[in-house]
């Protein structure tokens, strides 16, 4: 894999935040499930999550800031310079403090050689590839979380608790449940990326939840307590009296939990005044006998007015 700081399109310095923007914004362009058939844009996919794997973990990505491990999350081969042995002691050269056995040179060579060891005896050892995999969830599973059962690709089946907040797009990591490793290495994680599907009358806006609510004309007028749905369940919010088409009225902590934060997200009512599908004679009657007051202008704000 190339630089992950490059794949991101982010500087060495960016914030945690600042990664995560990065990755929403291009995992969302290169998702294999908005380009069918496009092999280059799977690749692209793979290795922005890849990148993100490493650059969201804050000890692999000081472990790689400081050249311990490489962009792929493995260990870097300690390197060697013949200065480090020699002058040894007694006139030896290029030996280290101590005289060294054959299972010390067995480690040097192992460095140098990719594992391979001294004499080829022993296989390489090394962490297991990452699988990718992507997770349908409906709005209200996405932002409630809980538990959920994902089939892997060999068939396996894994009960996970998903965390509340999840966007479209996020990633998800089981540590442990990928790729096996080569030659006794840990196994690689599985990184779940979840794809939301829309919801008929919730929105998300960060970590609000906006909804848009039909009221009638004598509830808007009067004024009423109603019965609005919240991501929780229904509640009940007072309309206030001359409530007009486009009140928006705030339901404060009933919207999206930021797990990383701590903090909960409001929703937001927008009141839509919804007439009768049919026509009702009475309501015909009263507002032909209806006189506005003469200051009364609904268009004012247009250029012009009325």
């Amino acid at each position: 894999m190339s630089n992950p700081y490059e794949i991101l399109g982010v500087a060495k310095t960016a914030t945690a935040d600042e990664i995560r923007t990065a990755y929403r914004k291009l995992a969302k362009k290169y998702h294999p499930d908005l380009n069918p058939g496009k092999a280059d844009m799977e690749a692209r996919f793979k290795e922005l999550n890849a990148a993100h794997d490493l650059l969201s973990d804050p000890d692999k990505r000081a472990r790689f800031d400081r050249g311990e491990i490489d962009a792929d999350g493995q260990e870097r081969p300690q390197r060697h310079y013949y200065r480090d042995y020699a002058g040894g002691p007694g006139g030896a050269r290029y030996t280290g403090s101590e005289a060294m056995a054959d299972d010390d040179l067995e480690h040097v060579f192992a460095d140098l050689f990719g594992g391979r060891g001294f004499g080829g005896g022993q296989g390489m050892r090394m962490k297991g590839g990452n699988l990718g995999l992507t997770l349908a969830l409906d709005f209200l599973d996405a932002v409630k979380g809980g538990k959920h059962r994902v089939t892997m690709p060999d068939g396996r089946t894994l009960d996970i608790d998903l965390p509340a907040g999840l966007e479209d797009g996020g990633t998800v990591r089981l540590k442990g449940q990928g790729m096996p490793g080569v030659g006794g290495g840990p196994a690689g994680d599985a990184l779940i990326t979840v794809k939301v599907r829309p919801h008929p009358h919730f929105r998300r806006d960060g970590d609000d939840v906006r909804l848009d609510l039909p009221v009638t004309l004598a509830e808007a007028v009067l004024g009423a307590k109603v019965r609005v749905p919240t991501i929780d369940g229904p509640v009940m919010l007072g309309v206030p009296k001359g409530a007009n088409n486009g009140t928006v009225l705030r339901l404060k902590g009933k919207g999206i939990v930021d797990p990383h934060k701590g903090t909960r997200g409001d929703q937001y009512v927008t009141l839509r005044i919804a007439l009768p599908e049919t026509p009702d004679p009475a309501l015909e009657e009263f507002v032909k006998a209806w006189t506005p007051p003469a200051d009364y202008d609904p268009r004012r704000t247009l250029e012009g007015g009325s």
